[in-house]
């Protein structure tokens, strides 16, 4: 478990248990799950086979680590000015149906006990998130933030309605890989609060999905026009940054002016970078 994680817009991992199945799409359709870095994983660790296979539940040893982040979470807090965030889970999904459910009564447990660290909930699957909700969920839990993946308009439409349905004080997709526009962000008349966005990385150049600039100015736009907070995480590589595709500079030139520190393939957008993160609703003001 990495205890200060490299991705951008998290603080540490958490994985309950390791192991999913991808996720089929209509015939033709691209999907996120294709070229999946935690089945990669999976494959060179050799420590669980990916797809119908069991799930493994790490140690209580690792669950530990969540509880020792909680009690220094006062120190967090006052050298940060906020919690912990916790991205749960990068090599799992909590909502999956072929996972034991005492694991997960186990996870919610564990949430309850860390209030001192705010929990991103990121997932594929939607549309179970709400028959696998604890019994005390209520209006939503205040350090519980809940996410879903959506790769374009299709999958974003998909997923969206069901997330959005579900109280709580974050609302999140992760618009990663952006393998199409994703569109209007207004689903039923509501919007999320956090679209991350990133181009494909971690698979050979020759395999990389494109993410044009096009898609991204368009998915800021949204963002701008709701209210939605933007956090652009990476191009992914330099084939997809502006400054390449757009300004005709070489990939050296681009890192340069937007180098690798600002995300894979940089992270820039018409000479600015787009990290903002959400804040987190009182439960009080949610509809039960």
């Amino acid at each position: 478990m990495a205890k200060l994680s490299s991705i951008e817009w998290t603080d540490s991992t958490f994985n309950p248990w390791v192991g999913c199945t991808k996720i089929d799409r209509p015939q033709g359709a691209p999907s996120a799950c294709d070229f999946c870095y935690a089945e990669s994983w999976s494959k060179r660790s050799g420590h669980v086979k990916w797809g119908n296979h069991p799930r493994r539940r790490t140690t209580e040893a690792y669950w530990n680590e969540a509880r020792k982040w909680n009690a220094r979470g006062a120190d967090f807090l006052a050298e940060r000015g906020r919690r912990r965030r916790v991205f749960c889970a990068s090599l799992a999904d909590v909502f999956d149906n072929q996972v034991d459910p005492v694991w997960r009564s186990d996870l919610w447990q564990l949430i309850r006990e860390c209030g001192q660290l705010d929990w991103q909930l990121l997932t594929k699957r939607p549309q179970n998130i709400q028959k696998m909700l604890p019994a005390d969920w209520g209006i939503g839990y205040e350090n519980v933030w809940l996410g879903t993946t959506a790769e374009d308009a299709a999958a974003y439409q998909q997923r969206a309605k069901h997330l959005l349905r579900i109280p709580a004080v974050v609302h999140f997709i992760s618009y990663e890989p952006a393998m199409g526009p994703i569109g209007r962000l207004s689903v039923r008349n509501q919007v999320p609060d956090w679209l991350i966005i990133g181009g494909e990385s971690g698979v050979a150049l020759d395999r990389t999905r494109p993410t044009k600039p096009a898609w991204v100015r368009e998915a800021i736009a949204e963002c701008q026009k709701y209210g939605v907070a933007p956090f652009l995480k990476q191009w992914g590589r330099y084939a997809n940054n502006p400054l390449v595709l757009e300004d005709n500079l070489s990939e050296r030139e681009a890192m340069l002016i937007d180098p690798p520190e600002n995300g894979k393939g940089g992270g820039m957008l018409d000479g600015r970078l787009y990290r903002v993160f959400p804040e987190s609703r009182a439960l009080s003001t949610e509809a039960a």
